[in-house]
């Protein structure tokens, strides 16, 4: 398992994206918005290291309204399966997924201790 990439709830993703690329030299990637009053960001650094950038996390989790900062850590998988069946034995619950997303990434989703969301990603 390898870490894909930090997932930041951001207030302002214009003066974040700007702070991220010309402070620390990210290169931002792409940019979408995945539902209405959120946009995500994707700034690329060394290797194939990734960071997100979020903006309006609360229309994704109510949650997170007024909250900034680390969301989330997503981590690649070889075997989506497996590693979610290694992980429930553990004891730990999914939030969300398994799920087989349009393009043929799996993802799935769940909590460490202190609240901060884990992604597994299998890619296609």
């Amino acid at each position: 398992m390898k870490v894909k990439y930090t997932n930041i709830a951001v207030e302002n993703m214009d003066e974040s994206v700007k702070f991220y690329t010309d402070v620390l030299g990210f290169e931002e990637n792409r940019r979408f918005n995945p539902e209405k009053g959120v946009t995500i960001a994707f700034l690329k650094g060394e290797g194939e290291s990734m960071l997100e950038l979020t903006e309006g996390m609360e229309n994704l989790d109510p949650n997170m309204k007024g909250k900034n900062g680390l969301f989330m850590v997503g981590l690649e998988v070889s075997d989506m399966d497996k590693t979610a069946r290694e992980i429930q034995d553990k004891g730990i619950k999914f939030t969300r997924g398994p799920i087989d997303t349009p393009n043929g990434t799996k993802i799935a989703f769940f909590k460490d201790p202190q609240g901060v969301q884990i992604e597994l990603i299998q890619p296609p």
